[in-house]
């Protein structure tokens, strides 16, 4: 063999080993296993973070029953941007995006790592949806104050999805149908919101207080009546709903979170509502597990 025909063979060679390493790398990062649950949480005050309620009460109990994640993908309504983002830090910071609460609502932290890995593979799966990679955001309330209570030791990797505020319900429904897959390689993708969120209605003097005003409570029982029928194309087409739905879903960006996760539903999947409840005249706590 030719000096030349040798050093290209070999080349070769080194070359097909070399993308059969990474491949098995990535078949070793990403395994297959059984369809991982869905959750949209009902987030509510920030308090919840350091207080004991019916609601952490609601995210332990089904945190008992979930199988051990590899990482988790959350998207939270706090993380709200001009573009799809996706969280590439490998330490994202905790970020308290809140003001006026007690001292000790700033001092926690939850120190889970993020996963440029999980980032990546995110941005592959959305394409030909751009998603740019994130070094700055880290891990935002509408996150980091549920999942501690799901995994309070922050020992599964954390990466956030922003929610693109230029964009349509449907955008944002297509979109988590392109990272269904993710659900088959030990992913447990969380979204965080609240379905029912207008605050310049809430009744602040009875935060606490289990009650919604009339129109809340004929959007409650709408809202819950679609998501146990599988009438997605309603939820999606929030906007062209009567006016008790409006004054529910003033802004977008509280509901948003939950049509990611009706997107990722597969079809032999059950749902369960939890912490299904009125607050303060104008919010709901209620909470989506899809699994099966």
């Amino acid at each position: 063999m030719q000096r030349k025909q040798f050093i290209k063979s070999t080349l070769l060679t080194l070359g097909a080993m070399s993308n059969l390493q990474t491949l098995y790398a990535q078949q070793q990062q990403w395994p297959l296993t059984p369809l991982m649950p869905v959750l949209f949480l009902g987030h509510g005050s920030p308090m919840n973070a350091i207080e004991e309620n019916e609601f952490v009460t609601g995210f332990r109990q089904q945190a008992m029953l979930l199988p051990t994640p590899v990482a988790i993908l959350c998207i939270s309504a706090h993380w709200y941007t001009d573009g799809t983002f996706v969280t590439a830090m490998e330490q994202p910071r905790t970020i308290h995006d809140f003001g006026g609460f007690p001292p000790q609502l700033y001092q926690v932290q939850y120190p889970a790592k993020g996963s440029v890995t999980l980032a990546i593979e995110t941005k592959k799966l959305a394409e030909p949806i751009k998603v740019g990679l994130d070094e700055s955001w880290g891990l935002d309330h509408g996150a980091w104050s549920v999942i501690k209570h799901l995994y309070p030791k922050a020992n599964i990797p954390v990466v956030q999805l922003s929610i693109d505020y230029t964009k349509p319900a449907s955008y944002h429904y297509d979109l988590a149908t392109q990272l269904k897959q993710l659900r088959q390689h030990g992913v447990l993708i969380i979204s965080s919101g609240n379905i029912i969120h207008n605050l310049a209605m809430a009744d602040f003097a009875n935060l606490n207080k289990k009650y919604g005003y009339d129109w809340a409570i004929e959007a409650h029982q709408a809202l819950n009546k679609h998501l146990q029928n599988g009438n997605y194309d309603v939820l999606i087409d929030y906007k062209k709903q009567n006016k008790a739905w409006q004054l529910a879903i003033p802004t977008p960006d509280h509901y948003l979170p939950l049509i990611y996760a009706l997107a990722l539903q597969d079809k032999k999947d059950q749902m369960l509502l939890f912490n299904d409840t009125l607050l303060a005249g104008s919010l709901s706590m209620t909470s989506v597990k899809l699994f099966q």
